[in-house]
């Protein structure tokens, strides 16, 4: 059996360095002003794809991506490691999406590939943490969704199935579900295995028609006549037979007001020992102050 698997990977601004100039004055981020980093989890559930790979010779994976030309870079770092193609989805009026808008154009995108048996996406992005887009794909994909997966245990050919250990608030619980199917990996299952050097070499120059500079465009035409793989594919709105409607800003109802760096400081700090008489005080001082109670 060999399965036709896409990974939903996202380029996202790194949070951990927020500064003043991180919102635009519409309420969006400034993604010009971070750093861009390959989501975490997604890179967790791109291993999770190259394991099944692995079990099954002859499977492929697409990775698909939506965002700013720049994030065909998401694209080539899977394709180091083992991914066999990806698609750009790009165009200026889908920015702004909050996660119903990015929703829905993954969920066209993901039917315009087209044949799939299972969809693998990271649990939730950092510059968002709603772990609310695998699921609205696959309600508007009409597929069964499995969620805070860390481990996919097995998958029956014959029945179609697949069974995966989830961890969930309060323990870790194992699910049956049929194929075709959404999951959701958590940032607890095993990361994503290294770029492989060979893969560096043929890959290093796969780019999108949107990366491409006018004045190459003889070079690249030539270089990908000769090499067909070094195409990223790069969809618009009009590719995936986007309502406009449904897109960008026009399709989010949620506007984010503010993004903002808060470290927190203590005003004051105490040493206590491990003596009763200081345990003993501290806990009254907290149940005076209705801190516990």
């Amino acid at each position: 059996m060999s399965l036709k698997i896409v990974v939903l990977a996202k380029q996202v601004p790194d949070t951990r360095n927020v500064g003043p100039d991180a919102m635009t004055p519409q309420g969006t981020i400034n993604r010009a002003a971070l750093p861009a980093v390959f989501n975490p989890e997604d890179l967790n559930a791109l291993e999770q794809a190259l394991r099944l790979k692995d079990q099954f010779p002859g499977s492929t994976i697409s990775v698909l991506t939506m965002g700013l030309p720049k994030s065909a870079e998401v694209v080539r770092e899977a394709l180091y490691r083992g991914a066999d193609c990806g698609y750009v989805v790009t165009d200026r009026p889908l920015g702004g999406a909050d996660t119903l808008a990015t929703s829905y154009t993954l969920a066209q995108a993901v039917k315009k590939i087209g044949d799939y048996d299972i969809i693998l996406g990271g649990r939730q992005a950092i510059d968002g943490d709603t772990a609310q887009v695998g699921p609205q794909i696959a309600e508007k994909l009409g597929l069964t969704q499995v969620t805070y997966a860390e481990e996919i245990l097995k998958l029956d050919e014959q029945a179609r199935k697949v069974v995966i250990r989830r961890h969930i608030d309060g323990g870790v619980e194992t699910v049956e579900a049929p194929l075709p199917l959404v999951v959701t990996v958590n940032g607890s299952a095993a990361p994503c295995r290294p770029r492989n050097a060979k893969r560096i070499m043929k890959f290093k120059n796969a780019t999108a028609v949107a990366e491409r500079k006018p004045e190459d465009a003889d070079k690249y035409a030539a270089l990908i006549a000769k090499k067909p793989y070094l195409d990223i594919p790069q969809w618009g709105a009009a590719d995936i037979d986007a309502d406009p409607a449904q897109i960008g800003k026009a399709g989010s109802p949620t506007n984010v007001k503010a993004v903002k760096n808060i470290v927190f400081k203590a005003k004051e700090s105490r040493t206590l020992s491990a003596s009763d008489a200081d345990i003993e005080g501290l806990i009254k001082e907290l149940l005076d102050g209705k801190i516990i109670g």
